[in-house]
């Protein structure tokens, strides 16, 4: 499900972005890429709090909407000091295209055959985030201030990978 959402975009980013520094992100485009993938986990949670009944999935998409809201505002006041505008860019693209059509999958699932899907996505969109950041994003970043920010919410999203492992293999 959301494992065809970025895991593709996001893995080749993390492939051909270090190899050549001429194909290495800019900072506007990563800041673009960043805002996009946690814009994409904040449409996943409101998806989850309309759909689900499951009491912990509510509570982990509140935390997901809340959290990854909460770094893109950071982003944007951050972006709106350096005078840097995101720059959309292909990566970006294809990010939000396959996550519209992701969540249009998702929501023809019910009950807990949505809940365990939308559970096991967020594992892999987490393990794919973190690795981008880790391996092109913040490597690739420039700009002192977008790298510190980047760094930063590694270990936030690295708690959410966790909390959606233990909470996928709790829900059935």
């Amino acid at each position: 499900m959301f494992k065809t959402i970025a895991v593709a975009a996001l893995l080749s980013l993390g492939m051909a972005g270090v190899t050549q520094a001429a194909d290495a992100p800019t900072d506007p485009q990563i800041a673009h890429i960043a805002y996009t993938a946690s814009q994409i986990d904040i449409d996943a949670a409101k998806q989850a709090l309309a759909k689900s009944q499951n009491a912990d999935i509510i509570a982990f998409a509140q935390t997901m909407q809340r959290d990854h809201q909460a770094v893109n505002d950071q982003a944007l006041v951050l972006l709106k000091k350096l005078g840097v505008s995101p720059e959309d860019n292909p990566t970006s693209q294809k990010l939000s295209k396959n996550a519209n059509d992701e969540l249009a999958v998702l929501e023809k699932l019910d009950g807990s055959a949505y809940d365990k899907a939308y559970a096991d996505n967020e594992v892999t969109f987490h393990q794919a985030v973190i690795a981008a950041l880790k391996d092109t994003l913040i490597p690739a970043t420039q700009n002192a201030e977008l790298k510190a920010l980047l760094e930063g919410a590694v270990p936030l999203f690295e708690e959410h990978e966790q909390h959606a492992e233990m909470l996928a293999k709790s829900v059935k």
